[in-house]
């Protein structure tokens, strides 16, 4: 009996090496999580019970994985992805799902957000209006072709006029003449093909009484853009007393925009170029002109420069001609009994029946933890600790050997009895 009590001992203790050598040789792996062995004593059973005897030696119950937070290192790769809290990363193996903490992860060739082994990342998609539909996961891609300019559609603009101005001394306006208008303002606009164009809004103060009405005239590349443009044709701003508008309260159309180049030539643009102009919440108070907001909606066309990933798992393409678009969100799994999970390798585990069916959901939803972008998830081994439990199991290792042969003395002992 005690040669199989010691080597049960030397089984157990073999199996604790394992492990222990297993934990040391991936203190580097991004995303692993370290196991322990757990023991349990084996005692053999009698059909008339009562009494007490020896114990028949050692088992090893369970090698039970310990998913406790790993250190956050960064790097300068922004999809380099770490997990901040409860939470893995759901990849597609070739149609297989798998779920992982290592946060290895580029573009192949076709745009796919990938682990080092190929494994596609799973992330919530956007749908036909540019929104994040939080239903169904799918595999996220990155818009790496240029992204197609788009024509202007509406400007919005927001200032101040000066109370205090008087009407220009020289009537009528003329673009030409700076003392025929107060004062102005450019912003640039898009044509259909992404060319850019100088529109320029010049304000000219109404001559007494009218002292809170003011004409806004408009030109992009010194054309008339408001029908009719044989003439100049302004947009009038009415305010109030208190300074606010009075009118427009909808925007004013640019509705003859026949955009050239420099030598007169469209190129293929869309003609007539027509858009909005919103002048907002402008006020006319007793300060100096000022532009306090200034938008609009058209761009040139870009290449991919960047791909940036916030705390909420949202992929955001950033592009040459400053557009930044939102491309997916990626999103997170938990299990209701993580160490239920099959190890798989390469730092990635599958669902079980022990570990119950995964909970998806977005990062910082529930009780998911959040994204960091451009950094990777330690090994939660522990090293030190783990080269003292190396010592431990040598010496268990050891002593049930002394066991077997203290036995083998005992046994030959007997057997040279006369």
């Amino acid at each position: 009996m005690s040669f199989n009590t010691a080597l049960s001992g030397l089984r157990a203790a073999n199996q604790d090496l394992s492990v222990t050598g297993n934990n040391i040789a991936n203190a580097s792996t991004a995303g692993f999580k370290g196991s322990r062995a757990e023991f349990g004593d084996v005692y053999a059973g009698s059909l008339i019970g009562g009494g007490s005897s020896a114990g028949s030696g050692v088992l090893v119950t369970d090698i039970a994985q310990q998913f406790d937070q790993g250190n956050i290192s960064f790097t300068d790769n922004s999809l380099d992805l770490a997990i901040d809290g409860t939470g893995m990363f759901v990849l597609s193996d070739a149609g297989a799902t798998t779920y992982s903490r290592a946060g290895y992860f580029g573009l192949d060739k076709d745009g796919y957000v990938v682990a080092n082994n190929g494994a596609r990342l799973q992330g919530y998609q956007i749908n036909s209006s540019g929104a994040i539909s939080t239903g169904v996961t799918g595999d996220l891609q990155i818009q790496t072709q240029n992204i197609a300019p788009a024509s202007t559609s509406a400007v919005d603009i927001e200032f101040n006029l000066d109370s205090r101005a008087t009407a220009p001394a020289v009537s009528p306006f003329d673009y030409t003449d700076p003392d025929s208008y107060n004062t102005s303002t450019s912003l640039t606009v898009y044509d259909s093909l992404g060319n850019p164009h100088v529109q320029t809004n010049y304000f000219v103060k109404d001559p007494a009484p009218a002292v809170n009405q003011w004409q806004m005239y408009v030109k992009i590349d010194d054309q008339n853009v408001i029908t009719p443009t044989a003439s100049d044709t302004p947009i009038s701003l009415n305010f109030n007393a208190d300074g606010s508008l009075a009118s427009p309260l909808t925007p004013a159309s640019v509705n003859a925009w026949n955009p050239v180049d420099g030598n007169g030539n469209n190129n293929g643009a869309t003609t007539p170029a027509n858009f909005t102009i919103s002048v907002g919440s402008s006020t006319q108070f007793g300060s100096e002109f000022s532009v306090t907001s200034v938008g609009q909606d058209g761009f040139s066309s870009g290449r991919l420069s960047s791909v940036e990933v916030d705390k909420t798992g949202v992929i955001f393409a950033r592009f040459t001609n400053g557009e930044a678009k939102q491309l997916g969100q990626l999103a997170l799994a938990t299990f209701g009994n993580l160490q239920g999970l099959t190890p798989l390798g390469s730092s990635s585990w599958g669902e079980s029946f022990e570990s119950g069916q995964p909970i998806i959901g977005a990062p910082l939803t529930g009780s998911l933890g959040t994204i960091q972008s451009g950094a990777l998830e330690d090994s939660n081994v522990d090293l030190s600790e783990e080269l003292v439990h190396l010592i431990i199991a040598q010496r268990n290792f050891q002593a049930n050997a002394k066991t077997i042969e203290t036995a083998d003395t005992v046994t030959q002992a007997i057997i040279n009895l006369r």
